[in-house]
């Protein structure tokens, strides 16, 4: 069985993120949120933001040696404006590894609307640990 993520993750999976670019220390993933990932002012809710940038840079960190898996040690998170989103339109989220040492990652991540408008970003530092076997 194949996994996308290259590990089974309920939640992601219930938000219905896709994974569209995991390479060289980089990654890509989309978000079209749904009614009940919006906030009070209809627009995406910042907790599935910030979930969608603790994802994308914790692939872009995974990229380079996917076997690992890593841990969200620390995460800083910057609104810049609302994440709207038409029905049936998508949040394109882009990670970036910035540095590596053996045990930590340090990561980069940012959310734009579907006009390209940067809506949020966020820098990480991620664990690399052993993952546990799939099954």
């Amino acid at each position: 069985m194949s996994l996308p993520f290259g590990a089974s993750i309920p939640f992601v999976h219930h938000l219905g993120f896709t994974l569209e670019k995991f390479e060289g220390g980089q990654s890509e993933l989309r978000f079209a949120p749904r009614p009940e990932h919006m906030n009070s002012f209809e627009v995406t809710h910042g907790g599935a933001v910030m979930t969608l940038l603790d994802v994308v840079m914790a692939t872009a960190a995974r990229s380079i040696e996917p076997q690992q898996g890593v841990v969200t040690i620390e995460m800083k998170t910057t609104f810049m404006r609302p994440a709207k989103v038409a029905p049936g339109a998508q949040l394109v989220a882009r990670g970036q590894l910035q540095h590596r040492t053996r045990s930590m990652a340090f990561t980069e991540g940012r959310v734009y609307d579907a006009e390209g408008q940067l809506c949020a970003m966020a820098t990480g530092t991620f664990k690399y640990v052993k993952r546990l076997p799939v099954g």
